[in-house]
């Protein structure tokens, strides 16, 4: 049971946000509670120690202070702030964190320069028959839930608690 909500939860819920952030410009509240309760239901059977465990509460506090500032000053939305601080604790404060983190800031520059090319040629996109999500060519933001959910299953594989799960498969 722990391998299971260890390999399929977290990366189907990034999925989902990733995809309701494109079709609806929202990141539906439930797929972060969901990776923050999956995440406290396996963490104590996990090989992670108290305080290593404590580290990932540590990430996820410092993930959500910085992702609150950004949202204060309108950079960042309040989905994408919650989908971010969920998926940082799963990563704990470690390397793997700030590559998740460095991977999301990749991902989210190359998304925003697409959007705005595709924005910018719309006309064009429709004649040549590509249909976008109204929502997404005349929203005046980014959907941000696309670039954490790519980097995030791109990382994932090399979080504590994936190393952890793999090495209990074994």
């Amino acid at each position: 049971m722990y391998n299971a909500i260890v390999f399929v939860i977290p990366p189907i819920c990034l999925v989902l946000a990733a995809l309701t952030d494109f079709l609806e410009m929202t990141i539906p509240n439930r797929i972060s509670v969901v990776i923050l309760g999956a995440f406290i239901l396996v963490a104590p059977f996990s090989d992670l120690n108290s305080v290593q465990l404590g580290w990932h509460a540590v990430a996820g506090a410092a993930v959500f202070f910085a992702c609150f500032a950004l949202f204060a000053i309108n950079v960042m939305g309040g989905g994408d702030a919650k989908l971010l601080t969920a998926a940082a604790v799963w990563f704990g404060f470690n390397q793997s964190l700030f590559e998740f983190l460095a991977l999301t800031g990749l991902i989210g520059g190359g998304l925003t320069l697409a959007v705005i090319l595709m924005r910018a040629n719309w006309d064009i996109l429709a004649a040549i028959g590509i249909k976008l999500p109204n929502t997404f060519m005349v929203a005046n933001k980014i959907p941000y839930g696309i670039a954490i959910g790519a980097a995030g299953l791109l990382t994932y594989p090399s979080s504590p608690l994936v190393m952890s799960a793999i090495h209990n498969f074994a």
